[in-house]
């Protein structure tokens, strides 16, 4: 389970690490990328219920 404000992951942007937030509590269902596979601004990585 995740809490709001957990780490799910850290993304590289720029050669700059940034860690990507829960913004909300609940199960992780499912990931929805792979390591390494490029990732767009706003697109869902990850499935909470």
């Amino acid at each position: 389970t995740v809490a709001v404000g957990d780490t799910l992951c850290i993304i590289e942007a720029m050669k700059m690490m940034n860690q990507i937030e829960s913004d909300k509590a609940g199960t992780v269902k499912a990931i929805l990328k792979e390591n390494g596979q490029p990732v767009e601004f706003g697109e869902p990585m990850f499935v909470i219920e």
